[in-house]
């Protein structure tokens, strides 16, 4: 019969006990929102938006690999830029020597000097190509291949070339002289066309050194978009979160006293009995 009175069956402390189980439980949720500012943790809470949400998150890790690499070739082209910019300027001083060395009035020892320094000016050549190595390689040197730089998750590819200014640059230069004005003729001749030739190579590992910038720039510019993409489908609004939690957490303690209140319930009845 309904509405009778019994100790065994507390109908009214169940339902209380139920209700105060599921306000814990939306409780417990909204924290979890709280505390890690997602409103899709697992694949429990929404298994198609986790699954999306964790594709996209594996494409920002791919794009921050790309990144990575982009970085690498960066540092390859500015080393090399570096190296490639060193060797122009010394040919500057190595053209104001051969020049010198055309000068008819030269005594024998004025001469020699300035065949002295020609020599070490070129092997100064040397020194900046042998040392604009990156991460274990050299593009400056000969025998040197390009270096294929990934650019995309698809596994595309930015070449930047390789610039052989040891075998184009320092070994023919190397072969001249400034002993008199004919071999200073010679020399003058042989760097001015060694001029052109780095000339060429700045400008070359200038455009490839852009061509990864622009894309890192890009790169970042899409892995921006895209978590905002992913903050859109799994960020909790924590304004409305936070009001929630404070509305569940009284919701808990009436519950709670709601579930005393119906305990006691049966002590009544033994007021029956005296």
């Amino acid at each position: 019969m309904s509405g009778q009175n019994s100790i065994n069956t507390n109908v009214g402390a169940m339902v209380a006990l139920r209700n105060l189980n599921v306000t814990n439980t939306t409780l417990a949720e909204v924290q979890n929102r709280v505390s890690t500012g997602l409103k899709v943790i697992g694949a429990k809470d929404n298994a198609s938006t986790f699954a999306i949400a964790q594709g996209i998150r594996g494409d920002i890790k791919g794009i921050a690999a790309v990144q990575q690499g982009l970085a690498n070739g960066r540092g390859v082209t500015a080393v090399a830029i570096a190296g490639a910019t060193s060797v122009s300027n010394m040919l500057i001083d190595l053209k104001a020597k051969a020049i010198e060395g055309l000068n008819p009035g030269n005594t024998s020892e004025q001469q020699a000097i300035l065949a002295a320094d020609y020599v070490e000016l070129v092997a100064q050549i040397l020194n900046f190509v042998q040392n604009a190595e990156y991460n274990g390689g050299n593009i400056l040197q000969s025998g040197a291949a390009n270096v294929n730089v990934i650019s995309d998750t698809a596994g595309g590819s930015i070449t930047v070339r390789a610039q052989d200014l040891e075998g184009t640059a320092y070994s023919p230069l190397n072969v001249q002289n400034l002993t008199n004005t004919s071999t200073a003729s010679a020399a003058l001749t042989q760097v001015n066309t060694v001029v052109n030739t780095v000339n060429t190579a700045l400008g070359q590992l200038g455009a490839d050194s852009r061509k990864l910038d622009f894309q890192d720039t890009f790169l970042s510019t899409i892995s921006d978009a895209v978590e905002e993409g992913l903050g859109t489908l799994v960020d909790a609004d924590l304004a409305k979160e936070s009001a929630k939690l404070q509305a569940l957490q009284v919701k808990q303690q009436l519950g709670v006293q709601t579930l005393s209140i119906a305990n006691t319930a049966p002590n009544i009845l033994l007021g029956l009995f005296q």
